[in-house]
């Protein structure tokens, strides 16, 4: 996406800065003060999943968003690490140039899993990790093997992300694609997730993610996480089940899972408050603010 076309009125505009470094351009937005707070959107996301959620965890702490290499405003200088262990070495290596050192990092969906790949790999590892509606399990089965075979062969084709960003972005069809996630979004968050869709930088970004994503080795590895977590899920999800972050919980060491039924995958937007007292509460537990 371009900025100066699509982001005079991007949410928390006045709180964004571009940073380079190696191998990618990042768009980041910071506001607050207080312990560090890293927020990691989900596959076809970007800043503005956080657009609530940000200024209300901001009354307490600071807080860094950014756009994954590839999607919303970030650029991507590498292809080839777009993947969980590229992505996750990468932004470590942009926070250790500026200086960062997480408390706590928060990530939803495919956000959930980066959070855990990130805090493996910080020389200073988070006192603590959330994880929203995290997308913590395999697809089942036929999708179990066609979806990642597919994700591979759209990345590679140069004519499918024009195509996508054409047929997938009116009004509506991104409301049938975000209700289909069980959410409900107001006009302004569809907006916004329509202007994504529709940008075809973003969209093959998006897919080029979706081919390198491997989560096996991290789902072997969730017994050995040593970290307070927690796992908050809306009931409605029908992206990724809650029952897949009951299960991730129940094999990780000091993980908790909280279910609100009353919400969907993108919980976090549709109840920013909401989700913002439990973050909140949950941090306050572990010592973090």
């Amino acid at each position: 996406m371009e900025w100066d076309r699509q982001g005079a009125d991007w949410p928390n505009r006045a709180a964004s800065r571009f940073v380079a470094a190696r191998p990618h351009r990042w768009h980041l937005q910071e506001m607050g003060e207080g312990p560090l707070l890293l927020l990691l959107h989900g596959a076809g996301g970007a800043t503005h999943s956080w657009r609530d959620l940000m200024p209300a965890l901001a009354r307490d702490y600071r807080v860094l968003a950014l756009d994954l290499p590839g999607q919303g405003f970030s650029r991507a200088g590498n292809r080839m690490r777009l993947g969980l262990d590229g992505m996750a070495e990468d932004i470590a290596a942009l926070l250790a140039q500026e200086g960062m050192a997480p408390d706590a990092v928060i990530g939803h969906s495919a956000g959930g899993a980066l959070a855990l790949r990130v805090a493996g790999v910080l020389p200073q590892p988070p006192r603590a990790l959330i994880g929203l509606n995290p997308a913590l399990g395999k697809f089942r089965g036929i999708a179990g093997w066609l979806f990642p075979v597919m994700a591979k062969a759209l990345a590679v084709n140069p004519f499918t992300a024009p195509l996508v960003a054409r047929t997938a972005a009116s009004a509506p069809g991104v409301r049938a694609l975000i209700r289909s996630t069980g959410s409900e979004l107001d006009a302004r968050g569809l907006d916004l997730y329509r202007r994504l869709i529709a940008d075809r930088a973003h969209v093959d970004g998006t897919l080029a993610m979706m081919a390198q994503w491997n989560l096996d080795p991290l789902i072997a590895a969730l017994p050995q996480v040593e970290l307070p977590v927690m796992l908050l899920t809306g009931g409605r999800d029908a992206a990724v089940p809650p029952a897949t972050s009951a299960r991730a919980a129940a094999r990780m060491q000091r993980a908790v899972w909280e279910n609100d039924p009353a919400h969907g995958h993108l919980m976090h937007e549709e109840a920013p408050a909401l989700a913002a007292d439990a973050i909140r509460g949950f941090l306050r537990r572990q010592g973090v603010g």
